[in-house]
């Protein structure tokens, strides 16, 4: 055995709430590696419900790297949601038409950037990712957390706004497993290590 099929849709027998999610994405613009997984209470269709204000005009993209975890009610506001902050007023007239349409000449709604998510990330219940923020491998959203700037690699974060509660292991073993990229293996040697990836001693991968 070499673990269970990344293609496959609803990889544990019998249970249809939970998905390899890069086998039911339809956006293009929604990017998700290989064995990352979405559980949802009703229905796993709703992780592109949840990434609000994805317009086709911004353009912009949510990344999601390989073997993350997504809580159901996890929510990514995309830059499709700003409104300009820096005028006389914030309503979004052009949209309207109907003589309002020359409002935006010139001018340009906020766009903060894409979502990037790491490897290995574990995004807790109805958390919300803001637009532009930058998740680094192996960092953990806590439950109902909202993320309004980037976190570093295997750092915990919570709260709204979220804030650093810790790192999870010392600077050097994150160096040591930024280093190792362990998610980048061979399905073959990830499965030769799967008893050493669920322990905390760094020096027994192989």
């Amino acid at each position: 055995m070499i673990g269970p099929d990344k293609n496959n849709k609803f990889p544990l027998d019998n249970y249809k709430r939970l998905c390899f999610l890069k086998n039911i994405i339809k956006n293009p613009n929604i990017i998700v590696g290989d064995y990352t997984y979405y559980d949802d209470f009703e229905n796993v269709e709703n992780f592109e419900k949840n990434v609000k204000y994805h317009f086709d005009f911004t353009g912009d993209k949510l990344v999601i790297g390989k073997f993350c975890m997504i809580a159901s009610g996890v929510k990514f506001v995309m830059n499709g949601a700003n409104h300009l902050t820096d005028s006389l007023s914030t309503y979004p007239f052009a949209i309207f038409g109907n003589g309002w349409e020359k409002a935006m000449e010139g001018k340009l709604y906020p766009n903060k950037g894409d979502i990037l998510i790491g490897n290995d990330v574990w995004l807790g219940y109805n958390a919300t990712i803001m637009a532009g923020v930058k998740i680094g491998d192996g960092a953990i959203i806590a439950t109902n957390s909202t993320v309004i700037k980037d976190v570093a690699p295997y750092t915990i974060v919570g709260g709204s706004p979220a804030a650093e509660i810790k790192k999870r292991f010392p600077k050097k073993n994150i160096e040591k497993i930024l280093e190792l990229k362990w998610w980048n293996w061979s399905i073959e040697k990830i499965t030769a290590n799967v008893g050493n990836l669920t322990d905390d001693n760094i020096e027994q991968l192989q």
